[in-house]
């Protein structure tokens, strides 16, 4: 089946504020607070995440790039990595909002991408 638009988890240390800004555009989004799984590991998160078919969105930029490097050696797939450099919410969402507006959620599969 073919999935058009990014779907969204935000790690807990993801302003919730974002995810507010992201839901305004249509956009889904879950946060780390709304599934219930604060102080879960970063591996457990980004298995949650490609389970709900979800990219993650994080600013845990040194774990988060050793796991994809760890799911590509394992040939394991992933819904996306976006690494989020520490900015205001607004400036999180405005670059995040032009990613989403410009790839698909097939093209985001596998990807770390940072904003």
């Amino acid at each position: 089946m073919s999935r058009l638009f990014i779907s969204l988890y935000l790690d807990e240390d993801v302003s919730a504020l974002i995810a507010t800004l992201v839901r305004a555009r249509a956009y889904n989004v879950l946060t780390t607070q709304e599934a219930g799984r604060v102080a879960s590991s970063d591996a457990s998160q980004l298995e949650f995440a490609t389970s709900q078919q979800m990219a993650i969105l994080t600013h845990n930029r040194d774990d988060f790039l050793e796991l994809a490097r760890q799911y590509t050696s394992a040939g394991k797939h992933h819904c996306g990595i976006i690494i989020a450099i520490r900015r205001s919410p607004y400036d999180i969402t405005r670059r995040l909002l032009s990613l989403l507006d410009r790839m698909t959620a097939e093209e985001m599969d596998d990807q770390t991408l940072f904003i």
